[in-house]
């Protein structure tokens, strides 16, 4: 059992793709992030990303009625990039890129949120690459969801180091626009693993955060 007084272990990741982003539902903010303990979820990070000026695609009436194609936001296709060294454990493609849901589809969306999550985590997570961290004795697993369908590079037992091209920024799984999900645990299935919480240079951003550079 964890001793109260002992540290929480917090690994350190790099940026895992290019440009600017804007943190959503992070655990800087509050924790659970996701508003829930289900799936190590906790202490999970989304970054959405934005265009140069940090905005995602416009707001007009029409993408307040009805939902809109992922190819409108400058995040779809972004290259997602290892944040950290390790071995690829899993990967999970073949899940469509949905339209983005924003304004009353995002209500009608929401409503559909328990029958996803009914399905398990993959059906949240949608396409995903994870990662395992570390040596066997310390080992912990990083996953990234919301892939876009086939563009993911690697394959399980890969090596990959820092930086390495592991996929695309897409829309699949439990996703209201193009955006990236980031989450530490300390098994590699979700249903019995606990969260880990991480770092990122700079420091965690709380909600609305930008990170990256131009």
């Amino acid at each position: 059992m964890t001793g109260a007084d002992e540290p929480t272990r917090v690994i350190g990741l790099q940026l895992p793709m290019r440009g600017l982003m804007v943190a959503r539902n992070s655990p800087a903010s509050r924790v659970p992030s996701h508003g829930t303990e289900l799936f190590a979820t906790a202490q999970a990070l989304d970054l959405v990303p934005v265009d140069d000026r940090g905005r995602t695609a416009p707001v007009g009436l029409r993408a307040l009625l009805v939902p809109q194609r992922p190819e409108e936001f400058p995040g779809f296709g972004r290259e997602v990039l290892s944040p950290a060294p390790g071995i690829v454990h899993a990967v999970h493609d073949g899940e469509a890129d949905h339209p983005a849901h924003r304004g009353l589809p995002s209500l009608r969306y929401a409503l559909t949120q328990s029958r996803r999550a009914a399905a398990g985590w993959a059906s949240l997570a949608g396409n995903h690459v994870l990662i395992r961290l570390g040596p066997p004795q310390d080992r912990v697993f990083l996953a990234l969801c919301h892939l876009r369908r086939g563009s993911i590079e690697v394959v399980p037992g890969e090596t990959v180091e820092t930086g390495r091209l592991l996929a695309r920024c897409g829309n699949s799984g439990n996703s209201t626009e193009p955006h990236l999900h980031l989450q530490l645990m300390d098994h590699a299935d979700p249903a019995t693993a606990t969260p880990v919480a991480f770092d990122l240079p700079g420091g965690l951003p709380r909600d609305g955060g930008l990170l990256g550079e131009p």
